[in-house]
């Protein structure tokens, strides 16, 4: 049995369609540096992205390196802000029913 999709209070992810059977979907989340929040958003990032890896349809990594799907968090900092950036990439339809199955209709922290 697998688990159910993890709540996405802070994240919102937009799909892009790269036109070869794969996709790639980003969801940004910012607070104020040093915010309490910033650590409930990359635990949602986590939490995501360990959701997914338990979906795989393969190994983990880059396409030209054998890879069938990745998935990336990243961090900027620009004015006091701290924006959290997960990538998800991977063949379209195991993105867009992973990411189906996580976005609630009306966004994140929307129940």
């Amino acid at each position: 049995m697998t688990s159910p999709a993890p709540r996405c209070d802070f994240l919102q992810f937009d799909a892009t369609d790269n036109d070869d059977g794969t996709g790639t979907w980003e969801a940004m989340a910012s607070a104020p540096a040093g915010d309490p929040e910033l650590d409930r958003i990359a635990r949602e990032m986590h939490a995501v992205t360990a959701w997914v890896a338990a979906r795989a349809p393969g190994p983990q990594g880059p396409r030209e390196e054998g890879g069938e799907w990745d998935a990336d968090i990243s961090a900027s900092h620009e004015d006091g802000w701290t924006t959290l950036t997960l990538t998800l990439t991977g063949p379209w339809d195991w993105g867009s029913g992973c990411v189906g199955e996580l976005q609630d209709p009306l966004g994140p922290g929307v129940a």
